[in-house]
């Protein structure tokens, strides 16, 4: 039953499909795909081509619309919008703790988590594809962050679905091993930690306050979680967004009260800490994440291992406190309280040396589909560097390179964004 609803310009229809839970085996389990399709109310019943938002993560459901604004506005205007919850996600068929430990052994979990990388994402939207637009149809792509980890992989296996891609902070390493990636990521954490004392310097001293008093004491968070000073350091992951840094000031202004004993954490910041740290509920990005740099190769838990050549990123309260970034450890899965009963497979995962090759580099040579990506010029998460190597390797795809915005751009001016690169896209701006 198509689901319609009708708020401030926008027409929704919800739309669920049937895929194969594994693309290779068409006869053996499936589950639901989730998207949801937008258009502005004034154009619902106009033939309009589509364009498809690949969400960032891996693990994160589509946004919700809640109203004609950003680059949801620039899009409405030419196209039709499916905001696809990639399998595991949203309203697609659930990946959770919950769902996951309904599973007999951590064998069987790992198999079936093997089946939620890019390759499956993309095989399932070729699939939806086929129903909505029709066959002989090609439509547009939008991907953020890891939603461009997709769309490069769509341009390597399935181009002939593709009309033209868009591509915000998402543009991957073709071939570097997540080694690579990580020795990246810390320098360019590491520099992201010194801007960040350097805007609110009187944050040091609060920051080892916070430290002195996880490490003398164990500290249970409201869900049940251990706050541990090694897992007050992911804080760092917000930084890479145009409002990190001040997301966490602020959390360490309230990080204190007066107690029935003396001073002690404020219930209000271990509830924001816990509010800002999603790993609990959105597994797939702690049990996978490292899968997304990996072809042919195991991780290995390479955050964690490249870790040690980083020592300024230990923790010791005679010196500065550095927070990490996008890393992901093997420590998370006996701390964060749901991510405990995933701890066995995602061992396995680590170690899984079958991970199938994401890019196909002559296809992406000879490529013919229009590109338009954004690249920033900071970015902390995905390497301005490798970026600027893959485009160098996908044929005719237009990039600009922008210092004016972080990771988080098309969150935070999305309409400009989107707008900039249509433009680029079409030859009207150079």
């Amino acid at each position: 039953m198509l689901v319609t609803h009708r708020f401030k310009g926008l027409t929704t229809h919800s739309h669920f499909f049937t895929v194969p839970l594994d693309h290779s085996r068409l006869n053996g389990d499936t589950i639901r795909v989730f998207g949801r399709e937008v258009v502005a109310t004034s154009r619902e019943n106009d033939a309009l081509p589509w364009l498809v938002f690949l969400q960032g993560g891996p693990g994160f459901g589509s946004p919700r619309p809640e109203e004609n604004s950003g680059w949801l506005k620039q899009a409405l205007q030419e196209y039709r919008v499916l905001l696809l919850d990639q399998r595991g996600t949203g309203l697609s068929t659930p990946v959770t703790h919950q769902t996951l430990t309904r599973f007999t052994s951590p064998v069987v979990m790992a198999d079936y988590l093997k089946l939620f990388r890019a390759d499956a994402i993309v095989q399932d939207a070729e699939l939806i594809r086929k129903q909505l637009a029709g066959t002989q149809t090609r439509w547009s792509i939008l991907g953020q962050s890891y939603g461009g980890f997709c769309a490069v992989h769509y341009l390597s296996v399935a181009p002939h679905g593709l009309r033209e891609v868009y591509i915000t902070g998402g543009l991957p390493s073709l071939y570097r091993p997540a080694e690579d990636v990580y020795r990246a990521t810390y320098q360019r954490v590491r520099h992201k930690n010194d801007l960040f004392y350097t805007r609110y310097p009187d944050d040091e001293v609060r920051v080892q306050e916070v430290i002195k008093t996880l490490t003398n004491q164990n500290t249970v968070l409201p869900g049940g979680g251990l706050l541990s000073p090694r897992r007050f350091q992911q804080l760092g992951l917000g930084f890479g967004a145009s409002n990190g840094f001040e997301e966490l000031h602020y959390l360490l202004e309230d990080a204190f009260v007066e107690g029935p004993h003396g001073t002690e954490l404020s219930y209000a910041f271990l509830r924001g800490v816990e509010n800002i740290q999603s790993f609990d509920m959105n597994p797939i990005f702690a049990i996978l994440h490292e899968s997304i740099y990996c072809q042919g190769t195991a991780s290995n838990w390479a955050a964690e291992r490249i870790r040690k050549e980083y020592p300024e990123f230990e923790l010791s309260l005679a010196r500065r406190v550095l927070f990490t970034g996008e890393m992901i450890y093997p420590w998370m899965f006996d701390e964060y309280a749901c991510l405990q009963p995933l701890k066995e497979a995602a061992h396995l995962l680590a170690e899984y040396e079958g991970w199938p090759r994401l890019y196909d580099v002559p296809t992406l040579q000879a490529n013919t589909v229009p590109c338009a990506a954004s690249v920033y010029y900071n970015d902390m998460y995905v390497e301005r560097t490798y970026s600027e190597e893959t485009a160098r390797t996908i044929r005719g795809i237009k990039t600009w390179v922008t210092s004016e915005y972080e990771h988080n751009a098309l969150r935070a001016d999305g309409e400009k964004v989107l707008g900039h690169l249509m433009a680029l896209l079409r030859g009207e701006i150079g």
